[in-house]
């Protein structure tokens, strides 16, 4: 408002002033019209109060252009530059310490009907009760008389009871196997992400894994056992149960059989459950412990998948007869 009484002002003193000629020919209303708004304006916004203290404020115009220095644009480049590198190196590093996702690949639950799997466990388990009828029957001690026959005796070779047992065989492994896969998904439900990762991993690439970091042959030996004995893990319990459950059934079956009193039986049946229960114990942790120092021995001495897989299969049979020899020896048990 003061502005505007201002040019007012000056429009009754010089009614000339905004003529068509002199608005034209002259610059004075764009410079000092507008100075004075701009002075005025500003004299406006200050208090009365406060103009006797610091007076008047005054108003400069320059028209003249900012000048820059000659390595403005070489340094505004630079600092870009600098900008796009500080942040490739954020990046790299959220990526080297971003957490780390463990993915939990689950088999499916009855892996173990399978052509290929279920074909091998068939070979196996047949072999195991067929080959020992290949071998020759042996007569340790021969009289004179049999010497003296010239026609030996036929020996009958029973195919029913080998045949049963591998059936048998067949049908605890393919158990085994189903167990475990129900054991792998219970781990998944109530395990953290990352145990359960742990005891799911593939341990033949893990070992390769670390074979490819260089680390000292101790160290080494200790990773691979360590990842062995969780892998290897849910496999041996499940072996466990399937174990302890038929031990159970037998229990039962000898039970409803027997035609002794049944306070007695009873007693004996639990006791000797029981000890069966122990010896089942003590044969899984020692194939455990066995499979997995094996699995650190192999991968250590051959390549690093092979050695581990061998390793753990021999520990895994050599450690309940090893522990069952050094009982039987020094504490006179017999598992």
């Amino acid at each position: 408002m003061a502005g505007i009484a201002i040019l007012l002002d000056l429009y009754r003193k010089n009614p000339s002033f905004c003529s068509q000629e002199s608005f034209h020919s002259s610059g004075f209303f764009s410079a000092s019209a507008a100075a004075a708004s701009a002075a005025a304006t500003v004299v406006a916004g200050t208090p009365f109060a406060s103009r006797f203290l610091f007076g008047n404020p005054k108003v400069s115009h320059c028209d003249a252009a900012a000048a820059f220095p000659e390595d403005y644009i070489s340094n505004v480049q630079r600092l870009s530059e600098d900008i796009v590198k500080n942040v490739k190196n954020l990046k790299n590093d959220a990526l080297k310490y971003a957490v780390k996702e463990y993915k939990v690949e689950l088999k499916p639950l009855y892996s173990a009907f399978e052509l290929r799997p279920f074909a091998m466990t068939t070979l196996r388990s047949f072999l195991m009760f067929y080959l020992p009828l290949l071998e020759p029957a042996t007569n340790v001690e021969e009289d004179d008389e049999d010497f003296l026959q010239d026609t030996p005796k036929e020996q009958h070779v029973d195919l029913v009871v080998p045949f049963k047992k591998s059936v048998k065989q067949i049908i605890r492994e393919t158990t085994v196997v189903t167990t475990r896969r129900v054991l792998e998904r219970l781990a998944v439900i109530y395990v953290s992400q990352r145990m359960a990762w742990k005891l799911l991993k593939d341990v033949p690439k893990s070992a390769v894994r670390k074979s490819q970091r260089g680390l000292p042959t101790t160290v080494y030996f200790f990773r691979v056992s360590r990842t062995t004995f969780r892998g290897h893990l849910l496999g041996v319990v499940a072996a466990a149960l399937v174990q302890t459950g038929i031990e159970i059934y037998r229990c039962f079956c000898r039970k409803t059989n027997s035609e002794e009193s049944d306070e007695l039986n009873l007693t004996e049946q639990t006791k000797f459950l029981g000890k069966k229960i122990s010896d089942i114990t003590i044969r899984c942790g020692a194939s455990l412990v066995f499979a997995s120092i094996g699995a650190g021995i192999g991968a250590v001495l051959f390549r690093p998948s092979v050695g581990q897989w061998i390793g753990c299969a021999a520990g895994d049979l050599a450690g309940p007869i090893i522990v069952s020899v050094c009982l039987e020896k020094g504490f006179h048990v017999n598992l």
